[in-house]
């Protein structure tokens, strides 16, 4: 009996070692150990020879890089939660399945969401940079040195209320904050009741009233600066904003103005509209203790990058297999 040809898989990024060994074990793969980006010229000379691709969220598979695809391309595993980078109308055109690696990043993001919260009220970034930047010029402990504001009995408005921001309610609920969400449908009553959660079906009217407004909701072109100018002027002056999700929910030159206008209180953010590009003004505004940037953190743990890693395999597995992989994404359900 002959043994059945293993199906070529072309892997944009390095991934963790324990995924890429069985990534050898189990397919023909084609590693980037470097982890250098793969060029868009690269990307269409590897969709010309593989059966599979796997990209992360760096990479963009547009229509016009599908359409460059081989014949014997039929399966692209993203690396990834979402599938905002690549276009799944024209690979469903094209007769390619899209698969993703939801539910494994929720408990990461979620805890680098409170952490963002905690960085911003708690000015923990301008405390750490004076002892690591000027040790000597702290001159000890004083009653009215480096204020924040207390966490517990804030209101928190969270945008999206999937999985992620259940999550994030459930933590800052334990925090003593009071959980607010606007969502295009309301959670359970199960949920709300244990959460003890408000609902508000205008966006407008939850940004007037929270402390805290989080950013949990998905990038579609439907979210495509959700949180506009107008929206964020809606903010009070006393409140921050936290996004985990994606750059461009936000509209980051808004943000910024009004950060330095004082109409906002502080950001914590872990994405950037133009990423790995970071606005030098947010640059500015970090450095004067308004704001607080990190480097797109918020999923960044051992066990979440090889969870995904092992829902890849499983979806290139099953599609092999000749059965539908259980993290298919199809247009339209995004």
């Amino acid at each position: 009996m002959t043994a059945r040809k293993k199906p070529k898989v072309y892997i944009t990024r390095k991934l963790p070692d324990a995924v890429e060994t069985r990534m050898r074990e189990l397919f023909e793969a084609a590693l980037n150990i470097d982890d250098s980006p793969r060029s868009q010229a690269e990307l269409v000379e590897a969709v010309k020879t593989a059966d599979v691709l796997v990209p992360t969220v760096t990479d963009r598979i547009d229509a016009d890089l599908i359409e460059a695809a081989g014949p014997q391309l039929k399966l692209i595993a993203s690396f990834s939660n979402g599938v905002d980078h690549i276009d799944v109308e024209a690979a469903a055109k094209k007769g390619i399945t899209v698969t993703n690696t939801p539910n494994v990043l929720t408990e990461d993001t979620a805890d680098m969401t409170m952490v963002l919260i905690f960085a911003v009220l708690r000015r923990l970034i301008e405390g750490s940079r004076v002892l690591t930047e000027n040790p000597a010029g702290w001159a000890g402990w004083s009653p009215t040195w480096m204020l924040g504001r207390r966490i517990g009995g804030k209101r928190i408005g969270i945008v999206g209320m999937g999985r992620i921001g259940t999550a994030v309610a459930r933590r800052a609920k334990a925090f003593g904050l009071s959980i607010h969400y606007h969502n295009r449908k309301r959670v359970s009553p199960a949920t709300e009741e244990e959460l003890e959660a408000t609902y508000w079906d205008s966006l407008d009217q939850m940004l007037a009233r929270v402390d805290i407004v989080s950013v949990n909701c998905p990038s579609t072109p439907a979210t495509f600066h959700l949180l506009s100018a107008r929206r964020l002027a809606l903010m009070q002056p006393s409140s921050i904003i936290v996004n985990t999700a994606r750059g461009d929910i936000i509209d980051e030159a808004a943000l910024i103005q009004l950060l330095r206008d004082g109409k906002i209180a502080g950001a914590g953010l872990d994405v950037f509209t133009n990423e790995p590009l970071v606005n030098p003004k947010l640059l500015k505004l970090a450095h004067e203790g308004k704001a607080v940037l990190l480097p797109h953190m918020g999923s960044a743990t051992i066990e979440g990058r090889i969870d995904m890693g092992d829902k890849v395999i499983i979806n290139i597995r099953t599609f092999f297999d000749g059965h539908r992989p259980p993290n298919r994404v199809l247009p339209g359900r995004l």
